[in-house]
């Protein structure tokens, strides 16, 4: 029987060869960019570069979660590069030969050797398959979820051991991006799930002729291959070939916003890297490629977001706070007046200007700033939503700068309210609210009438809610134990006395035990209680 076989000695320590050696070579790395000394944004990316795919991975979710990471670490994370080291054709052909059982030529005329894109999941190639077809074969990276499994594992007792270097600690939970990174990280790695992807994002779009998906080839596609046609086209924001080409690039715009907002109010599944390299143009239509990533929205989120929204519309800041509190993940009990308070501010600043001098991305940092001082995490459907906005900001202003995104998805929200609205359920609930309005308001001069009645007669009475700070609160309780205790200490000088004043039994010095013992408590109390006050009050505050 082998030795190397799992759950046996020697698997156990070359595992913990591999982990060992990997964990000396993040030490190296750590010690190399200084981190002792604090963790900018800058070194934290090009620590995360240096370490590898996994880490090129952990900050590009990182860099989803601007609801808790300050912005400048957003923005530095953003800038990862996805392009690592291509793995060598030898093991591309090994993952599709395991794959599909059979090596790549039954299936395919050719395959590039160079990849058309290496990145730290997976790479893609251009094909030919044997019936002729042009294709993109997309094959992830071999032993990739090993490594990723393993790292994700290192990463997890690193932080536990990690002190509070910076202020990244105590601005991130760092397990908790971890974790949803390992779970994003499995999904994009499972073939079958973007095949999913790919098949509903096509059916949620065919009602417009003006946007194309490519084809997916699900007989080839498997948990670690993807076929889909290969498609030539030109960058979405490649301004230059799209005017030489003849393309009005408002059109363009138009059609890209409006599709994109179409994905996330009707449909609730939309592109969340829409980044130019994944959406081009070719024969008039936009094309949407790479669905690996993708964003989700359910029902109840895509309802409360249109609250949100009509809320800053008609500046009522009880709306947008129940919408906010509805909406997110608290890390702790949350101070809805001090949340009403930062919303009020932020409606202040934002809810004045105009729909056609709105800034997606800066608006959209400034609920996230407001969610992260009040320790509220959004959904990840939301931060993906962010992202996705953020990208597709950064195009229109490459394009076409005067189309507003704001006033397009504000469109897009009042269609969408109008028909969803249940009519005859609002006109009954309507009538039933003007009916027991009306009962109540005849009741009103009885009511004023028995309340004005109680006061003359003294009999009325105001039920009031205090809520106090907890520096008073422990200042009230401090003053409370000090009376009690003062109290308890008077009681035992006066039962002290009285004692003394009778023929008690045994007696010390002609006065009777007990009565020592009270006089000598009550006065090691009172002496101990008055050299804790004045060493609190003058030597502790010189220290």
């Amino acid at each position: 029987m082998s030795d190397n076989k799992p759950g046996s000695k020697a698997e156990a320590a070359r595992q913990k060869a591999e982990n060992d050696a990997r964990f000396r070579e993040i030490r190296e790395v750590l010690s190399r960019n200084k981190i002792t000394r604090g963790v900018s944004p800058e070194k934290l990316r090009v620590i995360l570069e240096e370490l590898g795919p996994t880490y090129i991975k952990l900050g590009q979710i990182m860099s989803l979660h601007s609801d808790i990471l300050p912005k400048s670490y957003c923005d530095e994370l953003m800038k990862l590069n996805s392009n690592v080291t291509p793995m060598p054709f030898s093991e591309v052909e090994e993952v599709i030969k395991g794959s599909f059982r059979e090596p790549w030529e039954e299936v395919f005329l050719s395959v590039d050797r160079e990849p058309l894109g290496s990145a730290s999941i997976a790479q893609v190639h251009r094909a030919k398959l044997r019936t002729g077809e042009d294709v993109v074969v997309k094959v992830e990276r071999k032993g990739i979820y090993d490594t990723m499994a393993r790292d994700i594992r290192l990463l997890h007792n690193a932080v536990r051991r990690l002190p509070p270097v910076g202020n990244l600690r105590n601005i991130v939970d760092l397990d908790m991006v971890l974790d949803e990174m390992w779970t994003v990280a499995q999904e994009e790695m499972d073939f079958l799930k973007e095949a999913a992807n790919i098949e509903e994002f096509s059916a949620n779009n065919a009602q417009f002729r003006y946007i194309y998906v490519p084809k997916l080839y699900r007989e080839h596609t498997t948990q670690r291959v993807l076929v889909m046609e290969y498609v030539e086209g030109i960058d979405i924001d490649d301004k230059e070939k799209l005017i030489a080409e003849g393309y009005d690039l408002d059109e363009i715009g138009t059609k890209f916003v409006n599709n994109y907002i179409h994905q996330i109010m009707d449909d609730g599944f939309f592109h969340a890297d829409p980044h130019p390299g994944n959406v081009k143009v070719r024969d008039g239509k936009i094309v949407w490629l790479d669905m690996g990533m993708m964003g989700r929205l359910t029902e109840r989120e895509r309802r409360i977001m249109v609250r949100g929204v009509q809320g800053i519309g008609m500046k009522d800041v009880t709306m947008v706070t129940d919408a906010v509190l509805d909406l997110g993940k608290f890390w702790g009990k949350p101070d809805r007046d001090q949340l009403y308070r930062d919303l009020r501010d932020f409606i202040e600043e934002f809810g004045t200007v105009s729909m056609g001098q709105v800034d997606v991305a800066e608006t959209l940092q400034a609920i996230m700033e407001v969610m992260k001082s009040n320790k509220i995490g959004m959904p990840h459907g939301l931060t993906m939503l962010a992202r996705g906005m953020a990208h597709m900001e950064g195009v229109l202003a490459e394009i076409s700068p005067d189309i507003n995104m704001i006033q397009i998805a504000a469109t897009s929200v009042a269609d969408t309210t109008l028909r969803d609205i249940d009519w005859k359920g609002e006109l009954a609930r309507t009538g039933r609210h003007v009916v027991r309005s009306l009962r109540k308001g005849i009741d009103i001069p009885l009511l004023a009438a028995d309340i004005m009645q109680e006061y003359l007669e003294g009999q009325a009475r105001v039920n009031l809610k205090l809520e106090t700070s907890p520096e008073l609160e422990m200042m009230v309780a401090s003053a409370v134990r000090n009376l009690v205790i003062g109290m308890c200490i008077v009681a035992l000088l006066i039962g002290s006395s009285i004692l003394c004043l009778t023929d008690m039994e045994p007696r010390l010095l002609g006065i009777p035990v007990l009565g020592v013992i009270g006089y000598v408590t009550a006065f090691a109390s009172t002496l101990y209680f008055f050299i804790r006050y004045f060493w609190r009050k003058y030597f502790k505050k010189k220290k």
